[in-house]
């Protein structure tokens, strides 16, 4: 629940900062020298990350300390499950930006939940060929992560942060049967990079 709050949050607050703003014409007040047009970009980028690390460290923080006021259970590795849930939700304020910089508010925002939604049917996919033993799911789901890598990051989480006998089980919904690699986490955050940096790329040289 807390990650498709996350997921919710990352996109609708940030799909409408550079998409709507040229198409009202407001960016020309803002986009002014000596101010660069990277400096404007990297500036909202920064505003909606540490909105989306307080998010989580909130929600997720505070779930995970009630669960432990109330019945003295922690998960395992909180520090590294809450990280990935944070860099889950800069990958999509980073593809959110540079959709916002080519598309409109409408169009942009349902790109990013279709590929949200092809990465999360790939994972399923994925999950279900591993624990089937069907190498030719496993591949597509691997696939749809290096075209989203959003689940990728979820399920990585999910795997640092559950009891050890969840993820042994040999069918469960909340197993996780295919665990993602370290060089799938390093892929994610080259993602994101990459997508901030062909957000500031176009912004810098479209016509405002």
């Amino acid at each position: 629940a807390v990650i498709f709050l996350v997921v919710m949050v990352s996109v609708l607050t940030s799909v409408d900062t550079v998409s709507g703003e040229i198409a009202s014409h407001s960016i020309q007040s803002i986009v002014t020298k000596p101010l660069r047009r990277r400096d404007v970009l990297l500036g909202k980028w920064l505003g909606f990350a540490a909105m989306i690390a307080g998010y989580v460290l909130l929600l997720a923080g505070g779930v995970i300390l009630i669960a432990w006021g109330i019945s003295g259970y922690a998960p395992p590795n909180p520090v590294q499950g809450l990280a990935l849930m944070i860099l889950e939700g800069l990958v999509l304020l980073s593809l959110t930006l540079l959709g916002g910089t080519r598309f409109s508010t409408l169009t942009n925002g349902v790109l990013v939940f279709m590929l949200f939604g092809l990465a999360f049917m790939g994972s399923w996919t994925e999950q279900i060929g591993a624990f089937a033993g069907n190498e030719a799911a496993v591949n597509m789901g691997i696939i749809s992560g290096l075209i989203m890598p959003t689940e990728v990051l979820w399920r990585r989480a999910a795997y640092l942060m559950q009891p050890s006998f969840l993820n042994s089980l040999p069918v469960s919904p909340f197993a996780v049967g295919s665990v993602p690699s370290p060089a799938m986490i390093l892929y994610a955050v080259l993602y994101g990079v990459a997508a901030l940096a062909g957000a500031i790329y176009i912004f810098e040289r479209r016509d405002l």
